[in-house]
C-alpha cells in the first residue's frame, strides 16, 4: 500500500524498493511505491499512478498559481484521463493568465494521459484517479478542516483511492467482481493513517508555505491551541496535546488496518502492506516522541530497513496464518 503522493521533484529510492513517497522533499522516504516485493509487470502501472499522483498535487500546492488556474489545469487533468485532452508537452501558452484567456492553455496533461494509456491496459477504473483530483481540488480552495471527522472525509478523497487502485491492479476481487468490504475497509484505514502521519510531520511547512492547517480545528479550541503557534519552532504543550489526540486516532487507523495482509490474496502486496504497516507504526511512536515543530520527524535508512525486515517477518506469519484458516 501507498500513501498519497506529494513529494515535488524526483522520487527518492527506498531501501525497499525503487521509490519512496510521503515526505514533501526527495530525501523525505515515508513508505515504498512499487517496490522490489511487487511484481514486476504492475511496477510501471503503479509508477504512472503515482506520478500522476504526485503532478496533480504539485498543482494544488503551487503558491504561483490561483484557485482558478488550479482548478483549470485539475480539470485538463480529468479531461486527459478521459481521453477528452490531446495536448503535447511543452510550457505553458504566454499570456494564458490573461483576462478571458484559459488557464489551462498551453499546459502538458501528460502525467494524465500516460495514466489514461496504463488504466486501459490493466482494465483498472479511472474513478480512484478522479477521486484524487477531487481531493487536490480541494486542496486548491479549502485549508481548514473543522473536525476529525471532516479530516477523514478528506482522506477519504485524497489517501483512500491509493489502496483502492493497488487492489483493483492486484485483482482482490471478491465473489460478485467487487472489492472485498473487509479488504476494502483495512486498506482505507492503512491509507488514511498514512495521510495523518504525514499532516503531522508536515503541520508547519503546511502552514507556513500553503496557508493550510490539516489539524481539527475543534481539538485546536478544545486544547487552547491558536493556529500561529504552527509557526514555531518548539511545539506548545496545547498544540502537543492536539497532535498526541490525532496520533491515538493514527493508532486506532492502523489497528483497523492491521488484518490487511492476511486477508489480501496477493503473496506480493501482502508482504507489501505489512511493511509499510510496520513503517507507519515506527513513525507514529517517533512522532509522539519527538518533536515535528522542531524538524521533520522521518526514518533514517538503517529504521526504514529495520522496519522493512520486521514487516517481512510479520507479513510471512500472516500468510501461514491465511493458509492454515485454508
Amino acid at each position: 500500500m501507498t500513501s498519497p503522493p506529494n513529494a515535488p521533484g524526483r522520487r527518492p529510492r527506498s531501501v525497499t524498493g525503487r521509490a519512496a513517497v510521503g515526505g514533501k522533499g526527495a530525501g523525505d522516504e515515508n513508505f515504498p511505491v512499487a517496490s522490489l516485493l511487487i511484481a514486476p509487470t504492475l511496477r510501471p502501472h503503479i509508477g504512472a499512478f503515482y506520478d500522476f499522483a504526485r503532478a496533480a498535487d504539485d498543482i494544488a500546492d503551487d503558491p504561483g498559481l490561483g484557485a482558478d488556474q488550479k482548478l483549470a489545469r485539475l480539470d485538463a487533468f480529468s479531461d486527459a484521463l478521459s481521453g477528452a485532452r490531446q495536448d503535447s508537452p511543452g510550457q505553458d501558452a504566454p499570456g494564458q493568465d490573461a483576462p478571458g484567456g484559459n488557464p489551462a492553455a498551453g499546459f502538458d496533461s501528460g502525467p494524465a494521459r500516460a495514466l489514461a494509456a496504463s488504466l486501459q491496459r490493466t482494465g483498472v477504473s479511472p474513478a480512484h484517479a478522479r477521486d484524487l483530483l477531487a481531493a487536490f481540488r480541494q486542496d486548491a480552495v479549502k485549508q481548514r478542516y473543522a473536525s476529525w471527522a471532516e479530516l477523514m472525509d478528506y482522506c477519504r478523497l485524497s489517501a483512500a483511492p491509493c489502496g483502492r487502485y493497488l487492489l483493483a491492479l492486484h485483482g482482490e476481487a471478491g465473489e460478485a467482481g467487487e472489492m472485498g468490504a473487509a479488504v476494502v475497509a483495512s486498506a482505507d484505514a492503512l491509507s488514511a493513517a498514512l495521510q495523518v502521519i504525514n499532516h503531522i510531520q508536515d503541520c508547519r511547512a503546511d502552514y507556513l508555505d500553503l496557508q493550510r492547517v490539516y489539524l481539527p480545528l475543534d481539538w485546536l479550541e478544545a486544547e487552547g491551541a491558536a493556529l500561529a503557534e504552527l509557526a514555531a519552532g518548539a511545539t506548545s504543550p496545547a498544540l502537543r496535546r492536539v497532535l498526541d489526540r490525532m496520533l491515538v486516532g493514527v493508532d486506532e487507523l492502523l489497528a483497523d488496518a492491521r488484518l490487511l495482509p492476511a486477508l489480501v490474496h496477493d503473496g506480493r502486496l501482502a508482504y507489501e502492506a505489512a511493511v509499510v504497516l510496520a513503517i507507519a507504526g515506527k513513525l507514529s511512536r517517533r512522532l509522539r516522541a519527538e518533536d515535528p515543530l522542531a524538524g521533520r520527524v522521518a526514518l533514517s535508512r538503517w529504521q526504514f530497513g529495520w522496519c522493512a525486515m520486521i514487516g517481512l517477518g510479520q507479513g510471512a506469519g500472516a500468510r501461514l496464518r491465511r493458509r492454515r484458516r485454508r
